[in-house]
């Protein structure tokens, strides 16, 4: 993990499914978990899940909020 990653987090949109359109930040558990049993897709957007699904099943979300907070975000 890079701190880019952290920030693109916060950045990037999941592209397709049900949650298509939401911040990959703001992923609900259930749904990252969902990723971690069935797997990851591949490339960019297959690593941040991943890590993403880490950092929630970790309770570490709130290392993403100062991020938040300096783009502007509540």
């Amino acid at each position: 993990m890079n701190p880019e990653d952290l920030e693109r987090l916060l950045t990037r949109r999941m592209p397709f499914g049900k949650h298509a359109g939401t911040l990959i930040a703001d992923l609900p558990g259930p749904y990252l978990n969902w990723f971690a049993r069935e797997g990851f897709p591949d490339g960019e957007i297959g690593r941040l899940l991943q890590l993403m699904q880490e950092i929630d099943h970790n309770g570490l979300s709130s290392l993403l909020d100062p991020l938040r907070g300096s783009q502007g975000r509540d």
